[in-house]
């Protein structure tokens, strides 16, 4: 039987001890600086973003306080005409308009109106009576917009 060394019992060269690159080509430097400035500008979008955020929710809030209406409740009076009450809480003085819908069985938009809000008064509560082109089955508050002041 032959002992020789064959090519995968060979012993591997001893391995080279490990070259470095060139001083300054791959420097790290240059990176951090980068990576700094990204950090900075994601923090100052942030906090735009998040001003941006407040801001518009508090004026969202501020307005919709104005005028808070609900319909809570109506009734078919035939089928052209529909009553509900028009219940409407709001600061004193401030005058607006509040617009209702209709629907029918079949879901199409049967009567939509309008309804005046007296600045007198922190609320409104008024029976009005929005008229339909066929029997209305829902009566839907769409919203109340202040009066420009």
């Amino acid at each position: 039987m032959d002992h020789s060394p064959t090519p995968e019992t060979q012993a591997a060269p001893p391995a080279s001890p490990p070259v470095a690159p060139p001083a300054g080509r791959y420097d790290r430097g240059g990176d951090r600086d980068a990576d700094r400035k990204l950090r900075v500008a994601a923090v100052v979008c942030g906090v735009l973003f998040l001003g941006l955020v407040a801001w518009l929710g508090g004026s969202y809030l501020l307005r919709e306080t104005k005028l808070n209406g609900t319909v809570p409740t109506f009734q078919a009076v035939s089928d052209t005409e529909l009553q509900l009450q028009l219940s409407v809480r709001k600061d004193d003085g401030t005058a607006g308009v509040c617009t209702v819908r209709s629907q029918g069985a079949d879901g199409a938009v049967v009567g939509q109106s309008d309804f005046r809000v007296p600045a007198a008064g922190s609320s409104y509560d008024e029976v009005v009576t929005l008229r339909t082109t066929a029997r209305g089955t829902t009566a839907e508050l769409l919203g109340c917009t202040p009066d420009e002041e």
